[in-house]
Formats: structure tokens, C-alpha cells, sequence
């Protein structure tokens, strides 16, 4: 059996940005508020583990079973008869970033989680989302900060 739900955003900042942000794992507790805190053993790579400690809810294990660079990336935990996936896409949009985070449920008990864990990761989604676009979007104070956030800078000569 199998059981989904799915959000977007449009975010004004290139994948670059958005990709930074979820490849810094510590941090996802600043952006995310369904995060209490987040970690992973080793560098952002497919194959690398961590655990992610939900603000309602005990610590679990994720493994990345995905990560391309600027593009995408999935994390997976374990339940009972049950695989939790994570999915987080991006996909450019002119001068934007269409970000896409959808949950999937795979298993004998997939149904039943999706139903029981699936209503709060449903109503935290635009939240999470929200947050990552804020993140994203922060106006940069300083040329170096500027790049940074994968913005351009032009020199303008004094008069």
C-alpha cells in the first residue's frame, strides 16, 4: 500500500540557495518549525545518515537515500511494516525556485500512518514551507552576504 501528500512554494532564490539551506542539516531546526533538531553523520551525500527529532515526537533515525546536488534530495525513516519518505525537489522557475516537498508512506501499515502520523506532517507543511522560503529570501546586508545568497552585484561608481 502506499499513501502521499505533496506542497509547493514559489521561492524567490535560485536552487543554489534553497539546496544550501536543506545541506546545512543542523540548521533545519532554524527554518522549519515542526524541527526540534536535526543532524547527520557526515557529509550531504546519498547514502549518509543522520536523525531528526520532531518538535510533537520522539528522535528517529533517516537514512539519504538521495541527494543531487542543487536538484533534490530524499531521507527515509523506518516505522513498523512502514518506509516514511521524504522527497524535496527543486525546479527552476525563471528567477524563481519551484520547491516541492511531498511524503510518501510505503508498506503493509501505509495506510494506517499515513493516517495517523500523515494529518500533522499535513498541517505542518505550509509552515515548513513558509519558513524555507523566509530563509531563503532574507535580504542580504552586505556584497559578500549578497553572493552568498546567489545574488548578482554590480559596482556602481561614485559621482
Amino acid at each position: 500500500m502506499r499513501s502521499f501528500l505533496e506542497e509547493s512554494v514559489l521561492v524567490r532564490a535560485a536552487p543554489e540557495v534553497v539546496f544550501a539551506l536543506y545541506a546545512d542539516v543542523p540548521g533545519w531546526a532554524g527554518w522549519d518549525p515542526d524541527v526540534r533538531a536535526a543532524s547527520i553523520d557526515g557529509p550531504f551525500v546519498t547514502g549518509a545518515v543522520g536523525s531528526l527529532t520532531p518538535m510533537k515526537g520522539p528522535r528517529n533515525r533517516i537514512a539519504f537515500v538521495s541527494v543531487v546536488p542543487g536538484r533534490s534530495f530524499d531521507v527515509e525513516a523506518r516505522l513498523p511494516l512502514c518506509t516514511l519518505r521524504f522527497e524535496h525537489v527543486l525546479n527552476r522557475e525563471g528567477q524563481c525556485t519551484r520547491v516541492t516537498h511531498r511524503v510518501l508512506f510505503r508498506g503493509p501499515l501505509a495506510l494506517l500512518f499515513g493516517w495517523l502520523v500523515g494529518r500533522g506532517i499535513r498541517a505542518g507543511m505550509p509552515g515548513t514551507l513558509a519558513g524555507l522560503r523566509a530563509a531563503c529570501e532574507v535580504q542580504p546586508q552586505t556584497p559578500n552576504q549578497a553572493l552568498q545568497h546567489g545574488a548578482v552585484v554590480t559596482a556602481i561608481p561614485a559621482p
